[in-house]
């Protein structure tokens, strides 16, 4: 029923004692002892009551006839501005902090959506307060430079207040949907198209999806591959003609892939389309565990799935957190797209989706106006009031970036076309759209603005420690009393709502990186929306040897240098110039040290790691046969798999020599199939075996039974830890440090070798 903490133990929280084994002396724990004896005579509710009564308001509040909700929203918007707008001294504010504070902790671990809800409450209740007060008592300045510094802060402070409220309102409550049975008439089962376009990949990642595309279980005539070449190679050509597959071309590249996409599209006569891009690998019951929810719908235009990848990206594989930490995208395909859904406005992202043909031809099929086609399109079919639908199951998994050059390259494009769809088609204005549509895509386009605040929040406290401006009028110790509790309550509301796909300081971490790269090409085209062009990631590469990436790390590296020189500056005012105002100074070389944190991390990611397997394994545990040359057989299971090879378990008593040729058996349903293969590698746990040459039609009996399977990607997300700040924080701390140590050893060798 709960988690909730014992009463005695959120309040422990709130004062922040450490327990009997981490007291320090004798008198520690007696303090705490005391404590603990105090708060079990308070008069205070067990967890299973708290669990109680929140489920029953849960159920009150959002099973209650509209009148009633409109009494609670009428109620709420009133308390909301007596508090907000009641001023407070310092004891009574931080009074304030400490009763919601508490209160928070007492509930965030509470089942339920009305818990959630509360948090959210109390987060902007924290925000809207410091918010009044920060545009009201803080904004006489008395000179150009404060004024300056003091307007910039403030707008940079705006924008995060706004972006967080409109990712509550997105992601309070995901909507989840389940599978929808397909109709049991097998005949009344729609035709469709599956486009996998490509332009300059390698023939060795398109073919594992063509591979899969092909063994999807749909009825035969009804299903139809295409490979879309931009690149006009014959490889590709000739491949789709031995593989039974449609090869579509054009003359010119114009438009990019919306240009391929439609170009196909006057060329086939599926009544639905699904794309998948050449690096993602569909599985078998793609299609009949996503149609259900679109036969039948005519007003349902667009169904969507997660982007899941089973390689690492550029931050995974560089700071070694792959499947540990949520990676950057996790929180938009996992958490905010099933949020957009509840209101009817999650957006096509341009693969692992399927789009209906008449609603896509009637509004002149793909997007072509901006670099996001994708998300353009979904706008234009919503503005027409077709409906979409997100379902959050993993039914493909892809290639992530391979290197952060790459990775920068593709958020670039994400971000200038967002701005382009900002500037062009503004989703906040025009007609077709509700309001709740209108503020998911007003915040999908407003988030790639980050890059000027995250800026100015790298820079701000260095005005001080440099020039001695004073940006915000007011004394330090106040204005922790006010910003305390808002950053404290976003960041517990955060790790209520985002913690198993985004942790704590991580944002802050992928905009720091980003910002520098998505300030310019997003100012540009806030301007000019025409500038820029499609730009297509590169996927497949290899990293021979681990390297700095001097050329993405260059602007991290000017931004932690002046917040190290400024931090060195901090030191002397604290020590002789500011002796006046130390809690000004100490504030400030707080907020630099966090900075220093950030930025050391970032310079962590610009290491790049090497990546010398062209074939990423995939952990999976799946029954397999082992046969042996002399006729010996042994059950077995795979440990992982890939394009070109899988490691078995070690059967007890199997005695398996390196070079030796053996014959895999894996399983597709109830039919098995035997893969010819070379042992390479043995232990007393595992066998590794690599792949013989094998015919087309074994290659794609060996992709049907591993990639293409159902439950590969199930419980991927099971070895992610679950989000707690302080542990967030410290890692962020352990990823700079690192990161600093490679900085000093690249110094250093740079020394010896100039010497």
């Amino acid at each position: 029923m709960s988690n909730l903490a014992a009463p005695e133990e959120w309040l422990l929280r709130l004062f922040v004692l450490p327990g009997p084994e981490e007291a320090g002396s004798n008198v520690m724990a007696k303090i705490r002892q005391w404590l603990q004896t105090l708060i079990s005579r308070l008069p205070l509710p067990t967890d299973r009551q708290i669990a109680d009564t929140l489920e029953k308001l849960d159920n009150t509040a959002f099973s209650s006839p509209p009148l009633l909700k409109a009494a609670l929203l009428t109620s709420a918007v009133v308390f909301t501005t007596v508090v907000i707008t009641t001023p407070l001294d310092r004891t009574q504010q931080l009074l304030f902090f400490l009763a919601t504070w508490g209160f928070a902790l007492l509930i965030k671990d509470a089942p339920g959506v009305l818990p959630t809800v509360i948090l959210v409450m109390l987060a902007e209740l924290a925000t809207l307060r410091y918010a009044i007060w920060r545009v009201s008592q803080t904004m006489e300045l008395n000179t150009w430079g404060d004024r300056v510094f003091g307007v910039l802060l403030l707008f940079a402070e705006a924008y995060t207040w706004l972006i967080t409220l409109l990712s509550f309102l997105q992601s309070v409550r995901p909507l989840r949907r389940p599978p929808l049975p397909m109709p049991v008439n097998i005949d009344s089962w729609p035709s469709v198209d599956i486009f996998i376009p490509t332009y300059n990949e390698p023939l060795d990642v398109v073919r594992t999806t063509v591979y899969a595309a092909q063994g999807i279980d749909w009825p035969a005539g009804k299903i139809r591959v295409y490979v879309l070449d931009d690149g006009k190679r014959d490889e590709f050509r000739h491949f789709s003609e031995q593989t039974g597959v449609g090869y579509i071309t054009r003359s010119n590249n114009a438009h990019a892939k919306a240009g391929n996409l439609n170009h196909a599209l006057t060329l086939t006569q599926g009544e639905y389309i699904a794309i998948f891009d050449c690096d993602h690998i569909p599985t078998r019951s793609f299609l009949q565990v996503s149609m259900g929810w679109l036969i039948g719908h005519p007003r349902r235009a667009l169904l969507q799935t997660p982007h899941h990848f089973f390689s690492a990206d550029p931050f995974e594989r560089n700071l070694n957190t792959f499947r540990q930490v949520p990676n950057e995208g996790y929180l938009f395909n996992r958490l905010i797209q099933d949020g957009n859904d509840l209101w009817n406005a999650a957006f096509f992202c341009g693969s692992c989706a399927i789009l209906k043909r008449a609603p896509l031809e009637e509004i002149g099929g793909i997007a072509v106006e901006t670099v996001t086609e994708d998300a353009h399109t979904a706008l234009k079919l919503h503005r027409r009031g077709y409906e979409s639908i997100y379902l959050n199951i993993p039914l493909a998994a892809g290639l992530a970036t391979e290197s952060l050059s790459a990775h920068v390259g593709q958020r670039i494009r994400w971000a200038r076309g967002m701005v382009q769809i900002f500037r062009s088609d503004n989703p906040l204005l025009g007609k077709g759209l509700s309001l709740s549509q209108r503020l998911c895509y007003g915040n999908a386009t407003l988030h790639f603005f980050y890059g000027i605040p995250r800026l100015i929040f790298l820079f701000a406290p260095q005005a001080y420690l440099f020039f001695e401006l004073h940006f915000i009028h007011t004394e330090a110790a106040i204005l922790l009393f006010y910003v305390l509790p808002y950053i404290f309550h976003s960041n517990l509301t955060n790790a209520r709502i985002q913690g198993r796909f985004r942790h704590s300081f991580w944002a802050e971490v992928y905009e720091t990186v980003l910002a520098w790269y998505i300030t310019l090409p997003t100012t540009l085209a806030l301007f000019n929306p025409k500038l820029g062009k499609f730009n297509v990631t590169p996927k497949g590469g290899l990293i021979e040897q681990s390297f700095v990436d001097w050329r993405i790390a260059a602007p991290y590296l000017a931004l932690l240098g002046i917040n190290l020189s400024g931090f060195l500056v901090g030191i002397g005012r604290l020590l002789w110039w500011n002796r006046f105002e130390m809690d000004v100074v100490l504030m400030n070389l707080g907020w630099t040290l966090y900075n220093l944190t950030v930025l050391g991390t970032a310079f962590s990611v610009a290491t790049e790691a090497r990546q010398v397997r062209k074939s990423h394994r995939v952990p999976a545990e799946m029954p397999a046969v082992l046969y042996l040359p002399d006729g010996r057989t042994w059950h077995c299971k795979t440990h992982d798999f890939s394009t070109t090879g899988l490691a078995l378990s070690h059967p007890s008593g199997a005695e398996v020599s390196k070079g030796e040729l053996v014959s895999v058996g894996l399983y597709r349903g109830d039919q098995e199939f035997a893969f010819p293969a070379r042992v390479e590698f043995v232990n007393e746990e595992h066998i590794n075996v690599h792949l013989m040459h094998q015919s087309i039609e074994q290659q794609a009996r060996f992709i049907h039974c591993t990639f293409s399977r159902a439950d590969v990607w199930a419980d991927w997300h099971t070895t992610l830890l679950q989000d707690s700040p302080l542990n967030s924080l410290l890692e962020v701390l352990k990823q700079a440090i690192r990161g600093y140590r490679r900085l000093y050893g690249k110094l250093i060798d740079y020394t010896i070798k100039k010497h």
